[in-house]
Order: C-alpha cells, then structure tokens, then sequence
C-alpha cells in the first residue's frame, strides 16, 4: 500500500517513550517535535511491531522509570491508534523484510529494525524519525533517517 499526501514519518519505539514518559530523557524536547509535526500537517505512522516494543519498554523497569502496569500500557496503545497512522503488519512487509535479509548483512536485534524498515517500504514512507540514528545507517540508501538526537 502506497500513500499519499502529507509529510509522512514513521516514529520509532524510543520516540513514543521519550514523548509519554516524563521522567525520559529529552522528554519535552520530543513532545514540542511531535506537536510541531502535527501543527504542520504532518502524517505520523506507527505499526504493531512499535506498539509491542512500547508494551515491553514500559513494563520493565528503565534508567528513567519504575515498571508501569500493564493496564496503564494498554490505554495509552489504544491512544497511538487513534493519533498516529497505523501501519499494519501484512505480505508485502513480510516480502520486504525477506529482501533486505538477503541483500544487507544483518541479525539478532537487527531484523527488528530490518522490519520497520520494511514496514516503511510497504507504506510508501521514507522518513523515519528515531533516536537511534546509527541503527538504522545500513538503510539509508531505502530510507531518510532523521536522527533525532539527545539535548
């Protein structure tokens, strides 16, 4: 599925924690961008894949957090699926994500990003706006990373 029209970034997993977590690191900064794209007209996409790793984020205890309970998850997931673009998980992200195993070098915690990236080639989006830039330079050449760094 192609889309159309506005500005279209896909937000990576550590974007959404930086944005709901106020003790996260950069947290503000990360809230004035998401509101600054909303402002422009920009379309913002998530997929499952970023909704379970948030669920997994949150739930287990970080530098900047306690653990928060699962119930407190679930309502803010259900708050990304009326907010953002939801880009689901289909054939042609699974077709995509087959592709790039076979032409860039890459494993274990990378298929992860692998298939984000996936996801995006199926969506027809080429923006990815992440705090960890140098995760996803394998794809550069398939995707624009916004590397969105720590102040």
């Amino acid at each position: 599925m192609v889309t159309t029209g506005a500005n279209q970034i896909f937000l990576d997993t550590n974007i959404l924690v930086r944005a709901t977590v106020a003790t996260a690191p950069d947290h503000q900064a990360t809230q004035r961008r998401l509101e600054n794209m909303t402002t422009a007209g920009d379309e913002m996409w998530i997929s499952r894949q970023i909704m379970r790793e948030y669920a997994a984020v949150l739930t287990r205890p970080q530098t900047f957090s306690a653990p928060v309970s699962s119930k407190i998850v679930a309502a803010q997931l259900r708050t990304f699926e009326e907010q953002f673009h939801l880009a689901e998980d289909n054939a042609t992200v699974s077709a995509n994500l087959i592709s790039l195993l076979e032409t860039i070098p890459l494993g274990g915690k990378q298929v992860h990003d692998a298939n984000i990236v996936a996801t995006m080639m199926a969506y027809g989006i080429n923006q990815l706006l992440t705090y960890n830039g140098a995760d996803f330079a394998r794809f550069s050449g398939l995707v624009n990373v916004i590397a969105f760094t720590s102040t």
